[in-house]
């Protein structure tokens, strides 16, 4: 019995010992690791900022000096009229307006350039190539502007459908107790849309140390909409008299449902006038073929007996 305890001791040192020394030698092996992981890491990190992209190499400071160069080239007036035209846009794109100026430049160059090509693959004569050089050019000059138009007449026409609601749920916000500000921050937060968003940007700039006025100010000038510069104006002279807001905003609401209702209307009596030219040139000559044709038919087969 002693000799087998003591067998079993002496095994069970021997087997301590060697998984000592395995444990040892993994705790080793992997602080080596991790050394040598971290000095890879860093070393190719080094490389990569030793040898930066393409990109940013060439192309972000070209561009960079190219816009300085613009910058410096707009006065102060001509990037105050394109940030205001970008805006009532809704700023697509998020362009800039030394941005949109190159996009212009560059629709200016481009355009040219295909139109000729293809004039020159189609092998037209010197007169219509330059003919589509110069409509190129008209084309590169007149799109960015007509892309601008166009999305400042739709985020118009997008205000001008969601103002009477918005005003309405302003009203019942000032109404429930609370104040201008906090009414326009409520319903900013539920509802969506281009006043949410142009209104947003108002209570930000309030929040940074623009005044009331100044803020609306800006909204009346980034939507160029008859009904909301009313309403503005409204509010403007309602804070400065002392009236009461529920009172200005259920008024402009009622004028605001009013003058929409007029459109409607205006819009509807127009339809039958801008119906005539279709009946005219498509749907009547078509009605002719179908009911005279036969009878035409007939009239020449007993002629030509």
């Amino acid at each position: 019995m002693i000799i087998f305890t003591y067998v079993l001791m002496m095994l069970l040192i021997i087997l301590g010992s060697v998984r000592f020394r395995k444990e040892r030698k993994k705790i080793i092996n992997d602080r080596m690791e991790a050394i040598f992981q971290t000095t890879q890491l860093n070393h190719s990190d080094e490389l990569t900022r030793e040898k930066p992209p393409f990109r940013s190499r060439v192309i972000e400071p070209l561009l960079k000096k190219m816009l300085r160069s613009f910058q410096r080239k707009i006065t102060e007036e001509q990037e105050a009229a394109l940030e205001i035209k970008l805006l009532r846009a809704g700023s697509p794109f998020g362009l800039k307006p030394v941005e949109y100026r190159v996009v212009e430049i560059l629709f200016m160059i481009v355009l040219p350039v295909l139109f000729g090509v293809y004039g020159l693959l189609n092998s037209f004569s010197f007169l219509v190539i330059t003919i589509l050089i110069v409509f190129g050019l008209f084309v590169g000059k007149w799109f960015p502007n007509y892309y601008l138009n166009l999305k400042s007449k739709t985020r118009a026409k997008q205000a001008i459908k969601e103002l009477p609601d918005f005003m309405d749920l302003v009203t019942v916000s000032i109404e429930a107790g609370l104040g201008f500000d906090a009414a326009l921050s409520k319903v900013v937060l539920k509802k969506q849309g281009v006043l949410a968003t142009e209104f947003n940007r108002c209570l930000e700039e309030i929040r940074l140390g623009k005044t009331r006025r100044e803020s609306l100010s800006g909204v009346r000038n980034r939507l160029n909409v008859d009904d909301i510069k009313s309403l503005i104006g409204s509010i403007i002279q309602a804070e400065q008299l002392g009236i009461g807001m529920v009172q200005i905003l259920r008024v402009q609401s009622n004028e605001i449902r009013l003058r929409r209702k007029q459109r409607a209307e205006e819009a509807a009596m127009k339809a039958p006038i801008k119906m005539l030219f279709p009946l005219v040139l498509f749907i009547f000559p078509c009605l002719f073929i179908v009911l005279l044709g036969p009878a035409v038919i007939q009239v020449i087969q007993t002629f030509n007996k």
